[in-house]
């Protein structure tokens, strides 16, 4: 990315695609070899728009050390949604007759 040169060498860049589609989800990792110039380019960068947008740039962090992503309450993914529905817990229930949607 040119966007970084002016601040250093840039090692290498991965820009994260959607497996099924192909298109940039909105992220990428660039690794820069002097981190001192690492430094400089997060502190310059962070919050400058580019593409109408703008950019949050930090230093990448191990997968153990993010934050947990749930819900309010605590609770992590696991498939079940925002309001922590489950079709499990309605299994062994009978259907109900449904309308027709016409």
């Amino acid at each position: 990315m040119a966007f970084f040169q002016p601040f250093g060498q840039v090692g290498r860049i991965h820009i994260a695609t959607d497996r099924e589609t192909g298109r940039a989800r909105g992220f990428a990792f660039v690794e820069m070899p002097n981190d001192d110039e690492a430094v400089k380019a997060i502190a310059d960068l962070d919050g400058k728009e580019l593409g109408g947008r703008n950019l949050k740039v930090n230093e990448a962090r191990p997968k153990g050390e993010r934050p947990p992503r749930g819900n309010s309450d605590g609770r992590t993914g696991g498939g079940r949604g925002r309001s922590g529905f489950s079709h499990e817990d309605y299994r062994e229930s009978a259907r109900q007759p449904r309308e027709p949607r016409w």
